[in-house]
């Protein structure tokens, strides 16, 4: 078994590392990447030093222990990024409460109005053109309003 570790070297890591992030792409989890990255710095480090197999033993489980912080601190800023913009992908519900100007009456309680590009349907009591009207629901790409 001694014999084993005592053959690693430069090329085993950069080929661990590899293998690691390959089988990221083919069973994605974040985690195997994290390992992946830990075994090719260990790699890259042999290249620069010779570090004996316990050494880069001891790295290795360094940078993997290092990584769970790391990958913790990407995955916390990315969340943050991603609430930074709220209505992302429910463009609809950014609607609620905002007024408009119908450009259609609304008959018998269905009409459509233009928001920027837009053509929305909508639900509501029979106003005619020109009316103001405020969003008070949003279901799918149907809007429900009232007088303003």
């Amino acid at each position: 078994m001694a014999e084993m570790f005592s053959t690693l070297g430069t090329w085993n890591w950069l080929i661990f590392g590899f293998i690691l992030m390959a089988l990221e792409l083919a069973a994605p989890g974040v985690f195997l990447f994290w390992l992946g990255l830990a075994a090719l710095l260990v790699g890259l480090l042999s290249f620069a030093i010779t570090p004996s197999w316990q050494t880069q033993l001891l790295m290795f489980a360094v940078f993997a222990a290092a990584a769970v912080p790391a990958w913790r601190h990407f995955a916390r800023s990315a969340t943050a990024a991603s609430q930074s913009n709220p209505f992302l992908n429910r463009r609809n519900q950014a609607l609620i409460g905002r007024e408009f100007t119908l450009e259609k009456p609304i008959i018998d309680g269905a009409g459509t109005v233009r928001i920027d590009d837009t053509v929305w349907r909508i639900a509501g009591p029979d106003t005619p053109a020109g009316s103001r009207v405020k969003v008070i629901r949003a279901d799918g790409a149907s809007l429900t309003v009232v007088v303003a």
